[in-house]
C-alpha cells in the first residue's frame, strides 16, 4: 500500500544527491563547525536576528557549491548575514573550512532542500535579498522540470522578501537564462532592474569556472529583479 501521508506537500527535487569525495578536513570541518555555524533544519520558523546574534540586513544563498563565492562575498559585506543553503556534505565542508581560515562571523548554513526550508523556516517578508548562482540547468529538455527556477517557487520565495529586496539569478546557459527572465518577469510582486539581463554587481565575484568559460567565449548572464514597494 503507497503511504500518501505528506503527498501534497512533496516536490520535485531540483537536485541530485552526489555521493562526492568528503575530504579529512571537510569532515572535521563539519563534525566541529557545523554546531557553531549551522542552523539544523526544522519546520518551524527560526529568528534569524538570534540566529546572527544582531539585526541587520539578510540574504539567503540557495546552492553556494563549494563555497568561495559565499565566503567572499561575506567577508566583503559584513554588515549583512548570509544565510546559505546546500545540501552536498563536501560543499557545506568546504564553506567551514573557509569560514575558520579567514575568520569570517556573519555566515549561517543549513543543509537541506531550500523548497522546504523556505516552506517551513523562513517567515514572511524577512529577506532582503537572494542570490542563486549557476543552479543545475538541468540541460536536457525532458529534464527542464526539474530546474528550480519554476513559478511556484518563485511565488513562494518573493513572499519572504522586504518590500524592496532582491533576487539574483546567475546562469552560464542561455536557454535557463531566458525561462528565468520570463518567470520572474511574470511574477506580478517583481519587477526587473534592467531592460532584460543585468551587468554583473560587483558583489559577485567572477569564479574560476566562470573566467575559463569567458575566456572561451560562454556567456553568463545575471539577473536582478526587486520585489515591488507598491502595488
Amino acid at each position: 500500500m503507497t503511504d500518501t501521508t505528506d503527498l501534497k506537500n512533496r516536490h520535485i527535487r531540483s537536485y541530485v544527491l552526489r555521493q562526492g569525495h568528503l575530504s579529512v578536513a571537510q569532515r572535521r570541518a563539519v563534525d566541529t563547525l557545523l554546531p557553531r555555524f549551522g542552523i539544523p533544519y526544522a519546520a518551524k520558523r527560526i529568528d534569524l536576528d538570534a540566529a546572527f546574534g544582531r539585526a541587520a540586513p539578510k540574504i539567503l544563498e540557495i546552492g553556494f557549491g563549494m563555497g568561495e563565492s559565499t565566503a567572499a562575498i561575506a567577508l566583503a559585506h559584513p554588515a549583512n548575514g548570509y544565510l546559505a543553503l546546500e545540501v552536498h556534505t563536501p560543499g557545506v565542508g568546504n564553506l567551514l573550512k573557509l569560514i575558520d581560515a579567514q575568520q569570517i562571523p556573519n555566515i549561517r548554513i543549513i543543509q537541506h532542500d531550500a523548497v522546504e526550508v523556505l516552506r517551513d523556516m523562513i517567515a514572511d517578508g524577512t529577506l532582503d535579498g537572494v542570490h542563486i548562482f549557476f543552479p543545475d540547468p538541468w540541460h536536457k529538455a525532458r529534464h527542464n522540470k526539474r530546474r528550480l527556477i519554476q513559478a511556484p517557487f518563485v511565488a513562494q520565495l518573493v513572499q519572504k522578501l522586504k518590500p524592496g529586496g532582491y533576487i539574483h539569478v546567475a546562469t552560464d546557459w542561455q536557454d535557463y537564462a531566458e525561462q528565468v527572465l520570463s518567470v520572474l518577469g511574470e511574477e506580478p510582486l517583481l519587477e526587473n532592474t534592467a531592460a532584460d539581463y543585468a551587468p554583473r554587481p560587483d558583489y559577485r565575484p567572477l569564479t574560476k569556472f566562470e573566467q575559463r568559460g569567458l575566456r572561451l567565449g560562454h556567456g553568463v548572464w545575471d539577473l536582478v529583479f526587486r520585489r515591488k514597494k507598491d502595488l
